[in-house]
């Protein structure tokens, strides 16, 4: 096994960076989801997919982005635990105190950003995603890339199942002599119902802030349920960021060659299945059952290996301009990461909902992501600055004080 870089008190550049490109890129994924009607995430058909235009913003957002950054950001929050873990083991520390405390504090401010900032949050899964994941702290590389795979297929195979199945009875032509005939015609009701939630959707978050905090209180099981269906996509991602930071991969420590190899190893075969699940909701008129199909189950596979080669090239990328002004913001804005995403929330919100400029639902696709690319040039001006000055970001010093339980040294 390659010799991983010392860790204990100096920052890796490397993992910084990636932090940055990952943290922008979520928004690139998210932007929709803040912007338009929640389904429309999955199918233009709701909303947003009336015009040429708008189906070729679609497309490229399933392609690059979907799924990809948040498997990244996944990836990233595996090797950050084993990150802090090894830190505290070398100052004499519990990791596991250590551990426990930062994950409950992750998971109140999870869901203190699912309540009362945007319904999207993740960081309330990766802290419980992360109190499992702790477990697999002293495997070795290899062991924790074969569970992860293994969970990784076993999470697609559950899901195709159901929702597979949902799909199925649908689909079937109705026959009333059937045993399956009713499970059908409800599927195909509550699809159907999709519409009249859209337009729900724009009256709510086009109105005042307290009527969108009390439908996001009445559906406060939504973050649990939201750890149930997705665990099994979340911690593989993290034992391969565990495994990918053992191994060096992470950090730089593996030769260009050996990061290229990676690329032309999974980003063919990964493009090629993501368009061709495209073309598939495509031809199906972007249904909603065809839709949620695809972007919970057939693009899985596809999407872990285009995560994977985007590291590897950016991994090259960032070794290429490690000098270079630009990375050096990219890995400020890595470092403050937390800081970055939730900050991202709240912007957007204000920018969209109605309690802000009120623009949900009526910005198009190509145009929001003129908005994130002003987010990220406000992300990247920004971190660095803040960091020549203070040691942490503003959340980042909030989140370690109130784990340590005391306030830390912020000022350099």
């Amino acid at each position: 096994m390659r010799e991983v870089m010392e860790v204990a008190t100096t920052r890796l550049v490397t993992l910084d960076a990636l932090r940055g490109f990952a943290v922008m890129g979520i928004l690139a994924m998210n932007i929709v989801a803040f912007a338009m009607p929640e389904m429309a995430y999955v199918s233009p058909k709701a909303y947003g997919g009336e015009t040429a235009s708008d189906l070729a913003a679609w497309a490229l957002g399933f392609l690059l982005f979907d799924g990809k950054m948040r498997g990244l950001f996944s990836i990233l929050f595996g090797a950050s635990l084993l990150l802090i873990v090894d830190r505290a083991e070398a100052s004499g520390q519990s990791a596991a105190s250590v551990h426990y405390r930062r994950m409950a504090w992750l998971a109140i401010f999870g869901l203190c950003h699912y309540f009362f900032i945007w319904w999207g949050d993740i960081l309330f899964l990766y802290a419980s995603v992360g109190c499992i994941a702790f477990s697999f702290r002293h495997w070795a590389p290899r062991r924790l890339i074969k569970w992860a795979l293994g969970l990784f297929t076993l999470g697609i195979v559950l899901t195709s199942l159901f929702f597979g199945t949902q799909l199925a009875v649908a689909s079937a032509p109705y026959d009333p002599s059937s045993p399956m005939a009713e499970a059908g015609r409800e599927v195909r009701n509550e699809f159907a119902e999709i519409d009249g939630e859209v337009t729900s959707e724009l009256a709510l978050y086009r109105g005042p802030y307290l009527p969108i905090l009390e439908a996001r209180l009445g559906t406060a099981a939504n973050p649990f349920v939201g750890v149930a269906m997705t665990i099994l996509e979340t911690l593989p991602l993290m034992m391969l960021g565990m495994a990918l930071f053992r191994n060096g991969f992470l950090t730089g420590g593996w030769t260009a060659a050996e990061y290229r190899q990676v690329a032309r190893r999974w980003l063919p075969p990964g493009v090629l299945l993501t368009l061709f699940i495209g073309w598939l909701q495509w031809r199906a008129g972007f249904d909603y059952l065809v839709s949620l199909n695809a972007f919970i189950v057939w693009a899985g596979p596809g999407r872990l290996m285009m995560t994977i080669s985007y590291a590897a090239l950016l991994v090259l990328l960032i070794q290429y301009a490690s000098a270079s002004a630009w990375i050096a913001r990219v890995a400020a804005a890595g470092r403050m990461a937390f800081s970055n995403y939730l900050g991202t929330s709240i912007v957007m919100t204000t920018i969209f909902y109605g309690y802000g400029l009120g623009l949900f639902g009526d910005v198009g696709r190509w145009t929001l992501y003129l908005v994130c690319g002003g987010m990220w040039a406000v992300m990247l001006l920004w971190s660095k600055p803040w960091l020549d000055r203070f040691r942490y970001g503003p959340l980042e010093w909030l989140w370690r004080s109130l784990a340590r339980g005391s306030l830390q040294p912020m000022r350099q």
